[in-house]
């Protein structure tokens, strides 16, 4: 049976009640990036634009748009720290959403425990259960197909070194649905939790 599709040129918009692209591409771990300032200003911020992208070097990397505080720190210092956010830490997660100055330090707007780090400057978030100390292997201004670029900075980092809480390893593998990660759905409100039920497994064929 045929399906009815709706079809859309972005340049043209969309015609719904809310922009369906970040909903259709997702859900979508949330990149909970911590940084410092030049002059030492802590920093911490969530983007849904973020995602792991190799495996040698471990590359991570998120998309700001907008060129913002967490994107000039890492860039002035070369470093950022990825810190899980997960369902217990869903509220302090979204203080850290505020649009506040460069000089705010949100680790205390959202009463969260900095934790320093071992080889980076950036301090981890303490109340999270894994989080990755990286060094800015690249930062990137967008462009669209015509070559014009656009208001949106990608910024790539080598993991170089991986904490996990104890509780999440079970027999010496990640037990992903274990530590409950937040995802992006789309929507102006719209968050997703993973939890145990929803696994399932299939093998590569060989």
């Amino acid at each position: 049976m045929a399906q009815t599709i709706h079809s859309y040129e972005p340049r043209l918009g969309h015609g719904l009640a809310h922009d369906p692209f970040n909903a259709i591409v997702g859900p979508r771990p949330i990149g909970w990036i911590s940084t410092v300032s030049a002059d030492g200003v802590r920093n911490l911020a969530p983007y849904s634009f973020f995602n792991a992208f190799n495996y040698v070097p471990p590359l991570i990397g998120f998309s700001s748009i907008g060129y913002k505080d967490t994107v000039r720190n890492a860039q002035e210092t070369g470093e950022f720290v990825w810190n899980l956010a997960t369902f217990p830490l869903a509220q302090a997660m979204n203080q850290t959403c505020a649009g506040v100055g460069p000089e705010v330090d949100e680790f205390a707007l959202a009463g969260l425990t900095p934790l320093a780090a071992d080889l980076v400057r950036p301090d981890r978030v303490g109340e999270s259960p894994v989080s990755m100390e990286c060094r800015v292997s690249q930062v990137l201004q967008l462009q669209g197909a015509d070559g014009q670029t656009v208001q949106t900075w990608l910024v790539l980092g080598e993991v170089v070194k991986v904490h996990i809480a104890a509780h999440l390893l079970k027999d010496g593998v990640y037990d992903t649905a274990a530590a409950e990660p937040l995802l992006r759905g789309g929507g102006p409100a719209d968050y997703f939790r993973i939890r145990p039920e929803q696994l399932f497994q299939m093998m590569r064929p060989r």
